[in-house]
């Protein structure tokens, strides 16, 4: 190897053909291996965007499902709503076999095609680089040593013309000059030296040169041999990645992919699939003048009742076994309140159909008015005083229930009573009522 570097001389140009500029060629060899990493890397950053997409859209589903769920939207208009978070589970499912797809897959193949074209050594570098480098050493040694004694050559007749050109002028000066003879007659005789030097140094050259021409035909041979080894070795890396890449396309292109094409289908058919009209006369029928009612008739006196009970009472102790007589039930309350009414947002708890269709009786003890109608205002005030924050908007449905509005800040004077319901005072002093689901601690 010292050898084939003392044989080296300065590159002239940038030609492949100058001695040394094959390391370019060498180089190459290194980078194929450096640019599987960097395709790995890229490969590897892009599945984990798909990966980081799909939670947010997973997570994005999650949180607006349990919003309309729990919001006052209703009917075929809802089950559209939801199906854009469908829509987003699905497809966030679409990217997690997109990012499955690019590492077990993609990532893997580059990597094993990686590990059998490059070769470690033990000595650091790779076995292919070491080839590459012999190869091409070898096959320009020759012609690079036969460069160098003809430079040699050059260099000699450069240097003979060089002085028999002074000697000339130191001849045509002493002549000038009228020297005396002896001194002209060594300097001419030191140009006829110079002159043979000439002639010999330049026989020497053209015939250093010729043999370099001699063997140039097949240096160039040879290190087109080498040079084409090392193309196809790079055409195989080069095949290989647009091969990967297809692939590639392959797992990121969702629009050729069925399951994608039908997500968009299923959407547009639900969205599509909602009927205003629909749900308009399901909430009539639910929640307006189409729902059933259990109007007032007259009631006999009984002694196993001593007074009528109102809807609060009821609904606050509806299991002290009473019995109510003179009742009348409708035949079709039971299918008063259908399940999509339940599954909707919050309602006081234990409130069935049937306490909804109770009469306002004469015995409830809220009944008699006091100066500004709130029985509770008369009553001690009691040691809780925690302030809420109402999430949903209530109606009061009695004269001793509170309204207001989702926003509206109130505060908590009673815990929770069996029934979901809480005692509270809103802001103008009004004390009443409220179901305890529909408002959240602000402590």
């Amino acid at each position: 190897m010292s050898d084939f570097n003392d044989s080296l001389i300065d590159v002239s140009s940038d030609s492949f053909w100058e001695v040394g500029n094959y390391k370019r060629s060498v180089k190459r060899v290194d980078d194929g291996n450096r640019l599987c990493n960097d395709l790995m890397s890229c490969l590897h950053e892009r599945a984990r965007i798909e990966k980081s997409y799909s939670t947010q859209l997973t997570d994005w589903a999650k949180r607006w499902r349990q919003t309309i769920e729990k919001g006052p939207q209703y009917g075929t208009v809802e089950r559209a709503w939801c199906a854009l978070m469908t829509e987003a589970e699905k497809v966030s499912d679409l990217h997690m076999e997109v990012k499955a797809a690019l590492m077990a897959e993609d990532f893997e193949k580059i990597k094993n095609w990686q590990k059998d074209a490059y070769h470690k050594q033990m000595i650091g570098g790779f076995k292919e680089t070491k080839e590459a480098e012999d190869g091409f050493r070898k096959a320009q040694k020759p012609w690079a040593k036969k460069l160098k004694e003809m430079e040699t050559m050059k260099k000699a007749y450069h240097t003979a013309c060089k002085e028999e050109k002074t000697a000339t002028s130191r001849e045509n000066s002493s002549k000038l000059d009228n020297s005396n003879p002896e001194a002209q007659k060594k300097l001419q005789e030191k140009v006829e030296k110079c002159q043979q030097e000439v002639q010999k140094t330049k026989e020497r050259y053209e015939k250093s040169l010729e043999d370099l021409d001699k063997v140039t035909p097949q240096y160039m041979e040879n290190m087109e041999q080498v040079f084409e080894q090392w193309q196809q070795f790079e055409g195989k890396r080069l095949s290989f990645f647009k091969e990967v890449l297809l692939e590639v396309k392959q797992h990121l292109d969702l629009s050729s992919n069925h399951k994608y094409t039908t997500v968009y289908h299923t959407l547009q058919d639900t969205i599509q699939g909602a009927d205003p009209q629909e749900d308009l006369k399901w909430f009539r029928s639910n929640h307006g003048p189409g729902m059933t009612m259990n109007w007032p008739q007259f009631e006999e006196w009984s002694m196993d009742l001593n007074r009528t009970l109102s809807r609060r009472e009821t609904k606050r102790r509806p299991a002290e076994g009473v019995t109510l007589t003179a009742i009348s039930h409708n035949p079709e309350q039971s299918s008063r309140v259908s399940s999509a009414a339940v599954e909707k947002a919050p309602a006081p708890a234990a409130i069935t159909a049937a306490d909804d269709d109770d009469d306002e009786e004469s015995g409830n003890p809220f009944s008699s008015s006091s100066a500004n109608g709130n029985p509770f205002e008369e009553e001690p005030s009691t040691e809780m005083c925690v302030p809420v924050r109402a999430v949903y908007d209530y109606e009061g449905q009695e004269q001793d229930e509170l309204s207001f509005k989702a926003g509206d800040e109130l505060v908590k004077l009673s815990e929770e009573d069996e029934q979901g319901w809480c005692k509270g005072r809103l802001s103008n002093g009004t004390v009443g009522l409220y179901p305890a689901n529909y408002v959240e601690d602000l402590q």
